[in-house]
């Protein structure tokens, strides 16, 4: 086991792989001399060099639409979307081409590419550098989520997403870049796609998040306790596929649950999940889903603000304690 920041794990799964498999490249905007906006390929392009380690141009839709051609010619690329805000811009790439490509083709290419991006709240970077892009790119079928909170888990996470044969997005929320925690030597780290964690173990409400939420999470359940009520906390990390058996096991001890995501609420992914939950565990369920999400607004840019609308835990316990009542 070693200690290391979150960013520090995403570089170190990113070494590991280009070591473990040459055709692992890397390309982005300022991902190579600079060593990316939060220092997450720093020193990657001196070990490397430039044909592994690719300064672009500010190009989203092309880099994206590139990744799916270089996954498709036989290399694993890893793309860096500088923020998530910019992710309308892939969109085309990957509903039209990276999600469709090895059904159309009757499975015989795949298209294994990561494209990672960071996003959310918490730093007072304004309405065009803070969204959580979560519910949109879980909207399309044939591309993986993935959403870790903990620097084990994104090593872990990112060893996975570059050796899965489909696209896979990587969602990193810019405020768990600096979190701190013990991160597993070499496979030992790898964390399977599709597969949820207890984190809190409880028996009177679950409360599913993923990313940063979970943090949030964690401390409303500390709140909760202080009344005397146990939550359970399920980190999601994955957001599709979904871990259904994970997700109606904790409701079917705690039959109550809440569901908290820092994406907007209308057609948001807190959305979404509360009707999975619905279809798959209402037998099960003594009250109505909860959510947490943020307001159909743009995100402040002052930081009074951008505290009020953000989901926290006070607004989650308060969630956890009106869903039990």
């Amino acid at each position: 086991m070693t200690v290391m920041r979150y960013a520090e794990a995403l570089n170190a799964a990113l070494r590991e792989e280009m070591q473990r498999d040459p055709s692992v490249f890397l390309f982005g905007e300022d991902i190579g001399r600079y060593g990316g906006v939060f220092k997450v390929s720093k020193g990657l392009r001196d070990e490397f060099g430039d044909a592994r380690v690719r300064d672009t141009p500010i190009s989203e839709q092309a880099l994206t639409a590139m990744a799916v051609t270089a996954a498709m010619s036989g290399t694993r690329p890893v793309l860096e979307i500088m923020y998530a805000d910019f992710l309308p811009l892939s969109l085309d790439a990957l509903i039209n081409q990276a999600s469709v490509f090895t059904y159309l083709w009757e499975g015989q290419v795949d298209i294994p590419f990561v494209l990672r991006t960071q996003g959310g709240g918490g730093v007072g970077t304004g309405a065009q550098h803070a969204k959580s892009l979560d519910a949109m790119v879980c909207h399309i079928p044939g591309i993986k989520v993935v959403a870790p909170a903990t620097p084990a888990d994104a090593k872990g996470l990112l060893k996975s997403a570059i050796r899965d044969r489909q696209p896979v997005v990587f969602l990193e929320h810019k405020l768990l870049y600096n979190t701190r925690g013990e991160v597993p030597d070499g496979d030992e780290v790898l964390v399977p796609i599709g597969k949820a964690k207890t984190v809190v173990e409880g028996k009177h409400v679950s409360i599913f998040a993923s990313s940063k939420m979970v943090i949030e999470a964690e401390n409303a359940a500390k709140l909760l306790a202080k009344d005397g009520i146990e939550a359970e906390v399920i980190d999601l990390r994955t957001l599709r596929p979904l871990d259904l058996d994970a997700i109606c096991g904790s409701i079917a001890k705690t039959n109550h649950a809440v569901v908290v995501n820092e994406g907007w609420t209308f057609c948001g992914y807190a959305s979404e999940l509360s009707a999975t939950i619905m279809e798959h565990c209402f037998d099960d369920l003594d009250a109505p889903v909860a959510r947490v999400a943020m307001p159909d607004m743009a995100i402040p840019y002052s930081e009074p603000l951008e505290m009020a609308v953000l989901p926290n835990a006070v607004k989650i316990a308060a969630a956890a304690k009106k869903a039990l009542a």
